[in-house]
């Protein structure tokens, strides 16, 4: 096989033509086969492998520096630089699903946050001018679903004011992001994707007017001074050039000769270049192209052959708030949904299918999506904007100074909360109920199960004056955890036995936690010490009637899928507080670094959040308490 010889980059030099088409034959049986097994972005790469190929061939990795925005197209990029086992691709102790500094110096960029990649671009390419590298060159890989995003446009702009600043945009084409890209770029891209070249049409009459006695040349050299205007009527790539960049193309992005072609003209200009390439995302695989949903943008463990899941999937957190978005819109005319080019992931898909004027896409603009929600709430309805918890990180200005500043009643539901795993540091959800909590007059739900999911997006979608949150986790949701009881607006999950006059410990339990913290209970139980269990379900603010109740126990835990700092644990240690209540508080929660990717339960197990580790930690407290407790007060430990 040709891949296995593939140790590095410049071992594509010595490849003909024949021998490249037949690497791109390889690499994606190779994609299909690893990627089956494992999971993971599939359809992206099959519609890059040309692509990459080319881009190595031109530029020199490391030396020059190939960019990917978001990064899950990047599977191509890591099987030309030397990475060939993805036996535990996306698992702990193997590749990751995105580009990795500690795995390779052909990777630039990490964050796979959409849309940055042009920023990127921009700062290396002046970095470069700054210290006089003129044979260092930076291409950039961009899609078209990611130019829809505000920061690439910013980006955009800056990049044209250096006229003479060397820099190579590569717009990967697909019509798609996760499903169809949507929006006035979109509508443009088309445009120039159907219409025949100007260069095509100027040899044409170039070859006719020449042709013609006496006025032939004279005209086409007229026509030829007026190629602005001409080719904004044959091909109207005119917003670009406008913006005063060269642009190429459109080109066949699965032509190795052609792109490569189009690239090294790029390379070799002297300042900002756009090259527009056609690819069709999950080329070569069938399943993936009859997939018209998202064309396997990401996959799960399937049967390489037919496409199709190894496994049944169980009722998700996803398709709970799925099935109820589209009971509240039969219910409610006034209820709309906002998705930020993730239709199917966010599970706002049915609700689409059913009130198809009742839904706005608005590309990967989370900052957009956001401060619309409150003009359409100005306007009279309920937007519900659905997103993946690490996304709205984008858009906390947005909801602070637009949304709740003009009490906005509009409802985020936050996709993918807390630790997520397998993709990785920035897509792990463990920052919102921390950003959050500085937000005046939001308030912030964290259902513990199916049944609270639909109850607390109810009661959110009642709110009128505020903004609301209800935030989940990732994958299968779990049994119900039904309640014994309720004090003030919480849920009580475990009482202590009836002759407890003053219990050891109160466990403040966050959303999907619960089962845990009931393990929590039981294995203290087991140890002699008391605790009571309460789900506050609204986070947000913190219930007036914790403090009371967290003075009638020795100690208070709380137990979040969050990061610690200045999140659930930290609002509530404040409202002990200010309430006068001295008790000691422990607060658990995801630790606030960076976390590698792996599978949840194994990072949970790293962070040392899990019932065994913490219920150990608590009955060290307890015990330290009890050996001082007649002697001193215990102090409060946050």
């Amino acid at each position: 096989m040709l891949l296995t010889r593939i140790k590095g980059p410049r071992d594509l030099d010595r490849l003909s033509q024949d021998e490249l088409n037949q690497l791109a034959a390889e690499i994606r049986s190779f994609l299909v086969d690893a990627v089956s097994k494992t999971g993971g972005h599939l359809g992206p790469n099959l519609g890059v492998v040309e692509l990459t190929i080319a881009l190595h061939r031109v530029f020199e990795s490391p030396k020059d520096k190939v960019l990917f925005d978001t990064g899950h197209q990047a599977y191509v990029h890591k099987l030309l630089t030397g990475r060939q086992d993805f036996g535990n691709l996306r698992s702990k102790g193997g590749l990751s699903g995105y580009p990795s500094r500690a795995e390779s110096d052909h990777d630039v960029i990490e964050n796979s946050h959409a849309s940055t990649v042009l920023g990127w671009a921009d700062g290396l390419a002046k970095a470069n001018e700054v210290l006089g590298r003129e044979d260092h060159h930076v291409a950039a890989v961009i899609g078209d679903g990611a130019l829809t995003g505000g920061m690439a446009w910013e980006a955009l702009n800056n990049i044209a004011a250096a006229k003479d600043r060397p820099l190579v945009i590569v717009v990967n084409d697909n019509e798609r992001s996760y499903g169809p890209t949507i929006g006035g770029l979109a509508n443009h891209l088309a445009t120039l994707r159907t219409t025949d070249g100007y260069e095509r049409f100027l040899a044409r009459g170039k070859e006719l007017l020449e042709r013609t006695p006496v006025v032939g040349k004279p005209l086409f050299e007229t026509l030829h001074g007026a190629k602005k205007g001409l080719k904004d009527f044959i091909a109207p790539q005119g917003m670009f050039e406008d913006l005063g960049l060269k642009y190429i193309g459109p080109i066949d992005g699965h032509d190795i000769e052609a792109l490569e072609s189009a690239l090294q003209r790029a390379k070799r200009f002297s300042g900002p270049v756009i090259v527009h390439c056609l690819t069709q995302k999950g080329r070569g695989y069938t399943p993936a192209l009859e997939h018209e949903a998202d064309r396997f943008h990401a996959v799960g463990v399937i049967h390489p052959d037919t496409g199709l899941p190894v496994k049944t999937a169980a009722a998700s957190w996803t398709s709970v708030f799925a099935d109820e978005m589209v009971k509240l819109g039969h219910e409610r005319e006034d209820i709309v949904g906002i998705t930020a080019a993730m239709l199917h992931p966010v599970g706002l898909h049915k609700f689409a299918e059913a009130f198809p004027d009742r839904i706005y896409d608005v590309g990967i603009a989370e900052q957009h999506g956001a401060t619309s929600a409150a003009g359409l709430a100005t306007g009279g309805v309920h937007p519900v904007f659905a997103v993946y918890a690490t996304f709205l990180n984008r858009a906390f200005d947005q909801v602070l100074m637009d949304v709740a500043l003009h009490k906005c009643g509009v409802t985020f539901v936050l996709d993918r909360a807390g630790v997520t795993g397998d993709d990785g540091a920035s897509h792990n959800g463990m920052w919102d109920m921390s950003i959050l909590q500085v937000v005046p007059g939001l308030r912030l739900a964290a259902p513990r199960d199916a049944e609270q999911l639909r109850a607390q997006l109810r009661e959110a979608v009642e709110v009128k004056d505020a903004p609301t949150v209800v935030r989940y986790s990732k994958g299968v949701v779990g049994p119900a955890v039904p309640a014994v009881g309720r004090i003030g607006g919480m849920d009580v999950l475990r009482t202590p036995a009836p002759e407890v006059t003053r219990p050891d410990v109160l466990i403040v339990s966050v959303g999907a936690l619960a089962p845990m913290c009931l393990e929590i209970a039981d294995l203290l139980d087991k140890q002699g010490i008391s605790s009571t269990v309460v789900d506050p379900r609204w986070v947000k603010p913190v219930d007036e009637a914790l403090a009371p109740l967290a003075d009638r126990h020795r100690v208070v835990v709380t137990v979040e899928d969050n990061g610690r700092t200045g999140g659930v644990g930290s609002a509530v240690s404040q409202a002990l507080r200010d309430a006068g209540v001295d008790v000691p508080l422990r607060d658990f929660g995801i630790p606030q670094r960076f976390l590698d990717h792996a599978l949840r339960k194994e990072i949970m197990a790293e962070i040392g959040l899990t019932a065994p580790d913490i219920a150990r930690q608590v009955t060290g407290l307890v015990a330290k308490l009890d050996g001082r407790y007649e002697d001193e007060p215990a102090a409060t430990v946050d």
